[in-house]
C-alpha cells in the first residue's frame, strides 16, 4: 500500500511563535514538507520586532501522521508550539445544524397567529382535510434521516450516539444542495420490528424517510416493510444512492472504452447493502453478466446458506476474487481496503474500468494501476472521479417531494443516473472526468426533474 494523500479530514491548525528572524518560517515549511504534510493557509496573529506568532493550517493523512508533523515542528530550534487543534473536531463542536424560525415574532398579533389561539384554526383545518398538512406545515419539505448506528460508514456497529455526526452531516447536505429540511433520527434500538414501528409513528411529521447506516441484511427488510406500510417515499441511501451514482459513472466510463453494458462482465466485490443494490440496478439497466463476490469469493450456486439477496446473483463459476477478475471488464468495489492487487487488475480484459470505492482506503490505490486501466474511480474527494452519494439523494428527494411521490421506483433510480451522466458533455468526457463535481449546481435540479418525470410515468406522483 502507498501512503494516503493528506486531506482536510485530518487537518490541523497549529499556532506557533518564533523569533522575528529571516529564514525561520522557511525552516518550518521545510519540516512540514519533509514529514509529508500539506501546508495550507498561513495567518499572521501578531508580529513585533522580536517575535512572530502565526496560525498554520496543515493537512495530514491520518491521526498518527498529524502527530508526526507536530513533533517535526516541535523539534525545530527557537520554534514554540503554543497550541494545536484538530480542525475536524472543532468543526463538529456543538453540532453542525440548528433549527431556525422562518418568521419573526415582533408583536402580540404575530404571536397570536403563529401560536395560540390562531394556530387552533390551522389544527382544525388539517383535522377536517388531512391533505392540508402538506400546505400548512413543514411536512412537504422535510425528510427524516433514520439510523440505528449498526453500520456507520466503514466503521461498523458504533451505536446511535456515534451515528449522530453522520446524520447531522447528511442533514447539512440535504439543505445545501436541495433546500430540504432534514432531521437526524438516531434510534437506540436495533430490532427490526421496533425500528419499523418507530418510523411509522413519526411519519406524520415527514414528507420522506432516508434510511442510513443500517446493517445488512436487516436494512433490506426494514426498507421493504416501510415502503409497504407508508404513503411517503422511503429511500435507503447506502443502497440506492450508491447504485445511482455508480451507474451514472459507468454509463460514461463505457463510452470511453467503446463497450456496452450488455456486453461486459462486471465483478462486484462486497455483497452488503451497496453491493446488492448496485447489482440490482445494473441488471435493470441492461447489464449482461454480473459476478458478485464477498469475503469467501465468488457467490456461487454451489455455496450453501446464502441469504436471499445473495441467491439472486449466485452464478455457476466458483473461486476467489482473483479468479473472478481474470478477463473481467469492470471491477466495482464496495468492500474493504487493499483486497485487490496490481496483478489482479492486469489479469482483467483490455481497457478495464476499476471503481474502488471503499473508504477511506480503497480496494487498491489508484497510483498502483494508473497505467493499467482505462478509468479508475474511488469514493475519495482527493482523486478524480469521486463516486459520492451527494450527487443523488438531494435531487432524488427534491423531485419526490415536489411531486408528492408516494414511493421511489426503480425507474426513478434509472432516470436519476442518466440525468447525472448527461451533465458530462462529450467534449469534457475523459478518463479523469466521468462524473460531475458534487458542487455542480446543475446536478440536484437535473436529478429532481428526471425523478419527477419518472414518478409521473410510474403513477406514484400526486401533484
Amino acid at each position: 500500500m502507498v501512503d494516503l494523500t493528506p486531506n482536510s479530514s485530518f487537518s490541523l491548525t497549529i499556532r506557533l511563535a518564533y523569533p522575528n528572524h529571516p529564514g525561520i518560517l522557511a525552516s518550518i515549511t521545510v519540516a512540514i514538507a519533509q514529514t509529508g504534510g500539506s501546508l495550507g493557509q498561513i495567518d499572521l496573529v501578531e508580529q513585533t520586532r522580536k517575535s512572530v506568532t502565526r496560525d498554520l493550517n496543515i493537512d495530514a493523512a491520518s491521526t498518527e501522521h498529524a502527530e508526526q508533523i507536530v513533533q517535526a515542528i516541535r523539534a525545530l530550534a527557537d520554534v514554540k508550539i503554543i497550541e494545536y487543534q484538530d480542525r475536524t473536531f472543532n468543526l463538529h463542536r456543538g453540532g453542525k445544524i440548528s433549527m431556525r424560525s422562518k418568521l419573526s415574532l415582533d408583536n402580540k398579533g404575530d404571536l397570536a397567529m403563529a401560536y395560540t389561539p390562531g394556530v387552533g384554526r390551522i389544527c382544525n383545518a388539517i383535522a377536517k382535510d388531512p391533505e392540508q398538512v402538506y400546505h400548512l406545515t413543514i411536512k412537504s419539505n422535510t425528510v427524516a434521516i433514520v439510523s440505528d448506528g449498526s453500520a456507520i460508514l466503514g466503521l461498523g456497529n458504533l451505536g446511535a450516539e456515534a451515528a449522530l455526526p453522520v446524520m447531522e452531516g447528511k442533514a447539512m447536505l440535504f439543505k445545501e444542495f436541495a433546500g430540504i429540511d432534514a432531521f437526524p433520527i438516531c434510534l437506540a434500538n436495533q430490532d427490526t420490528d421496533m425500528i419499523v414501528e418507530t418510523v411509522k409513528n413519526i411519519a406524520p411529521v415527514f414528507g420522506g424517510v432516508n434510511l442510513e447506516d443500517i446493517s445488512a441484511p436487516r436494512c433490506f427488510e426494514i426498507e421493504e416493510r416501510l415502503r409497504q406500510e407508508l404513503d411517503i417515499p422511503v429511500f435507503h441511501d447506502d443502497q440506492h444512492g450508491t447504485a445511482i451514482v455508480t451507474l451514472a459513472a459507468l454509463i460514461n466510463a463505457l463510452k470511453l472504452v467503446n463497450k456496452s453494458l450488455a456486453s461486459v462482465r462486471i465483478v462486484i466485490n462486497g455483497a452488503g447493502a451497496a453491493g446488492i443494490s448496485i447489482a440490482r440496478l445494473l441488471r435493470k439497466a441492461g447489464a449482461g453478466v454480473i459476478w458478485l463476490c464477498d469475503s469467501q469469493g465468488i457467490i456461487s450456486q454451489s455455496r450453501s446458506n446464502l441469504t436471499q439477496q445473495k441467491q439472486e446473483f449466485a452464478v455457476e463459476p466458483t473461486g476467489s476474487l482473483a479468479d473472478a477478475l481474470q478477463g473481467a471488464d469492470i471491477f466495482i468495489g464496495v468492500s474493504a481496503p487493499g483486497v485487490v492487487t496490481p496483478e489482479m487488475v492486469r489479469s482483467m480484459a483490455a481497457d478495464p474500468i476499476v471503481m474502488a470505492m471503499a473508504n477511506p482506503i480503497p480496494e487498491i490505490q489508484p497510483e498502483l494501476i494508473g497505467d493499467d486501466v482505462a478509468v479508475i474511480a474511488t469514493g475519495r474527494s482527493d482523486y478524480p472521479n469521486q463516486i459520492n452519494n451527494v450527487l443523488a439523494f438531494p435531487g432524488v428527494f427534491r423531485g419526490a417531494l415536489d411531486c408528492r411521490a408516494s414511493a421511489i421506483t426503480i425507474n426513478m433510480y434509472l432516470e436519476a443516473a442518466k440525468a447525472i451522466a448527461s451533465l458530462v458533455k462529450a467534449t469534457d468526457l475523459n478518463r479523469e472526468h466521468i462524473i460531475p463535481s458534487v458542487f455542480d449546481e446543475r446536478v440536484a435540479k437535473a436529478v429532481a426533474a428526471a425523478v419527477q418525470q419518472a414518478a409521473r410515468q410510474d403513477g406514484v406522483a400526486h401533484c
